[in-house]
């Protein structure tokens, strides 16, 4: 079973991978992609996971993977029909990811209208930083993350621009599926998104409260 780790070096059991996608205008627009009505929903599978500490290894089956960055949401308490107002009191911890896409694969699933899963599943295709507990944030309206590059600023995301908010989130993921303890939520990259290459070092950071550092083998 897959776990993740929080920054007291305790661990929680992964239940399921959901990820939004198209949940930054900016993002959408740099794809070619317009942003919907209601929020983009994959999954990946848990063997996907990778934490911090081991390298990420591109799939030899992909010429173009891109890194997006994204702010992770950890559900302590699951639900079914979780009203908006409720939605904090659900989430244990905020993390943060790269939401690895092999992006040649994807474009030609997306251009024959199948689904996604080659493109986003792959082994450490969902890349993991430590979690803090999310009674250490005062304000999650106010988060804010980036990535660098070999030391060169690449993206920087606001959870205040998203296009769909957390609570809403939350609501809608638990109207169609019913949320369990364990359960990580990608909330969305913002733009910047771009391919990961041998050699490359990042560093995540959540501003103010956690970062992580990989390094592409």
């Amino acid at each position: 079973m897959a776990h993740i780790r929080l920054q007291d070096r305790s661990t929680r059991p992964v239940a399921n991978i959901y990820c939004i996608g198209r949940n930054y205008a900016a993002h959408a627009a740099e794809l070619g992609n317009q942003v919907e009505e209601e929020p983009v929903v994959f999954l990946k599978p848990t063997s996907a996971l990778l934490p911090e500490g081991e390298p990420i290894r591109l799939p030899a089956f992909s010429n173009d993977v891109h890194f997006e960055t994204e702010l992770v949401l950890l559900i302590g308490q699951g639900g079914k029909s979780i009203a908006p107002h409720a939605a904090w009191s659900h989430i244990e911890g905020y993390g943060l990811g790269l939401d690895l896409t092999a992006r040649d694969l994807q474009t030609v699933a997306k251009r024959k209208g199948l689904p996604w899963t080659l493109a986003k599943g792959f082994d450490g295709a969902a890349v993991l930083s430590e979690f803090i507990p999310a009674a250490a944030v005062t304000d999650p309206t106010t988060l804010s993350f980036s990535l660098d590059i070999d030391g060169e600023r690449r993206q920087r995301g606001e959870i205040a621009r998203m296009v769909f908010d957390i609570p809403t989130l939350l609501a809608y993921l638990s109207s169609r599926f019913t949320l369990q303890a364990g359960d990580l939520i990608f909330t969305g990259t913002p733009e910047g998104v771009g391919p990961l290459h041998s050699g490359n070092r990042l560093l995540l950071q959540l501003d103010g409260h956690l970062e992580a550092r990989f390094d592409v083998a």
